[in-house]
């Protein structure tokens, strides 16, 4: 199927003849075809608040990240500065998924690939020539893009591990939801145990802030089973309100707070710093590490960036009922397109590339089914530009019991759809909807599930019937998972 930036293929975003489809009520119904996708302002509103809510925490979280680092040069990044880019790149990218791809699908900056640019790029190059890395695998991706060739390789997925990548993500949403919530925490290295993850501190919930994750995800199950429509929002405002009144009434020393709860700001505004956008150095990275290194250092950011935005693409998508029977979305290529500029766009503003975002299910549990959601997401990260000290005020145990309800609605829904009777396709499911989690990456899980639905339709006479980008990708995710050794192979490890 040829692809194109335009999109003039047959998809659920067509005109529905003859189907009862009711007419759009207004200019903003007919521009984001809510009527058509059987969605409203009020829910599209909904969707955008919760989105805004269960993804905020990258506001902080990366200038953390990023500001960690050190380039060659003994250079950090400045906090304020990267709060500012961070937050005006989420905005501005989510608008422009919102309005040019219609889908529900916020952008911010990746979480992966951001220390991939703190540790790996930055420290052998300036910060400029790292960000220009991000800008260039944008370049890249835009140019598949273009090219239909991105699209197709998406078409070259078997429906087996579509779906099998839309409950992968289920689960790693779940766990995301699980350990930034406290409820699952990493086992110390220092114990000698073979048990990698436990529960809460030392097998106990302790703290308060894990008490209002177990009590919002109790209230968001029983207000979803119930049907409350706004079920998830309510219960992200409500645990707020929960946690900022527990924070201010507890005696407790910090220490037992396991995770802190955050105060209400004395000051609510604050001037917005833009000092590093536009801070690039799109080939000062290749004079610094050699040609062979920094097209290495490329393939990384765009492999991550190609994937993890394509597995998020599909599960959202077929969450929101926007995919037709071949799994295909509306304004694919558009949506596309957004996701490459957004890559080159967060290196630009230098807070690394920007890619979707998982946690956009949220808005999707509250019914959101079109670009309007994003509207309002997006709106809502560019006023964090001025308002940034309220970005924090919802604690994130109190968001993360929507990650896990929403990744128990994706696997509720995909996982009945895989033929288990067919171990050709039945293992590479399983294999990436389990590497995706324990992994705690996208990209990984669904190499994995690529290259082992390869390995066993070859070995069952079958590798004739494999798409020939499918080949070509299992071809990248051999280097990919191979890397070090090739680098160390090469001398430039």
């Amino acid at each position: 199927m040829s692809a194109s930036v335009t999109d003039t293929t047959a998809t659920p975003d067509s005109p529905d003849k003859g189907t009862g489809t009711p007419p759009p009520t207004s200019g903003v119904d007919r521009f984001f075809k809510l009527s058509e996708r059987g969605s409203t302002v009020g829910r599209e509103l909904r969707g955008g608040l919760a989105t805004f809510f269960a993804m905020a925490y990258i506001v902080v979280l990366n200038p953390i990240i990023l500001g960690a680092g050190q380039d060659k040069f003994g250079h950090q990044l400045d906090n304020a500065q990267l709060v500012t880019a961070t937050a005006l790149m989420a905005g501005l990218t989510t608008l422009l998924m919102g309005v040019i791809g219609n889908v529900p699908i916020a952008l911010a900056a990746g979480l992966g690939i951001n220390a991939v640019v703190s540790l790996q790029l930055a420290p052998q190059m300036s910060w400029p020539d790292a960000m220009g890395m991000v800008v260039l695998a944008g370049f890249v991706l835009m140019l598949l893009v273009a090219s239909g060739l991105r699209e197709r390789v998406m078409d070259a997925i078997p429906n087996g591990l579509r779906q099998a990548i839309a409950i992968g993500i289920g689960l790693f949403i779940t766990l995301i939801g699980l350990v930034d919530s406290g409820f699952v925490t990493r086992n110390p290295d220092a114990a000698h145990t073979t048990v990698p993850l436990g529960l809460g501190q030392g097998g106990q919930l302790t703290g308060w802030p894990v008490l209002v994750f177990v009590l919002g995800l109790a209230l968001t199950f029983v207000l979803v089973t119930r049907g409350v429509k706004g079920a998830i929002l309510i219960s992200i405002v409500a645990m707020t309100v929960v946690a900022v009144v527990i924070n201010a009434v507890a005696e407790i020393p910090d220490a037992a707070w396991g995770l802190a709860v955050p105060n209400v700001p004395e000051k609510i505004v604050s001037t917005p710093d833009f000092s590093l956008l536009g801070q690039v150095s799109l080939f000062g990275g290749f004079e610094e590490v050699g040609l062979l290194t920094g097209c290495l250092f490329v393939f990384t950011v765009l492999l991550s960036g190609f994937f993890d935005a394509m597995g998020t693409i599909i599960g959202v998508g077929q969450e929101a009922k926007l995919t037709d029977e071949r799994g295909r979305m509306p304004r694919m290529g558009r949506i596309l397109m957004v996701d490459g500029l957004a890559v080159s766009g967060g290196g630009f503003g230098s807070c690394s590339a920007n890619t979707c975002f998982v946690e956009s299910t949220a808005g999707v549990g509250e019914g959101a089914r079109t670009g309007l959601a994003n509207v309002v997401t997006g709106a809502l990260f560019l006023l964090t530009l001025v308002f940034t000290p309220l970005a924090t005020v919802v604690p994130s145990h109190a968001a993360t019991p929507a990650l896990v309800v929403v990744g128990f609605m994706i696997m509720a829904s995909n996982v009945r759809q895989i033929d288990w009777n067919d171990h050709t396709i039945a293992v590479p499911a399983f294999l990436t909807l389990i590497s995706m989690p324990f992994t705690y990456s996208i990209t990984n899980g669904i190499g994995i599930g690529v290259l082992s639905y390869i390995l066993l339709r070859a070995a069952t006479g079958r590798f004739r019937g494999i798409p020939w980008l499918l080949n070509v990708v299992g071809v990248c995710f051999l280097v990919y998972f191979l890397l070090d050794p090739i680098e160390q192979a090469l001398g430039i490890g």
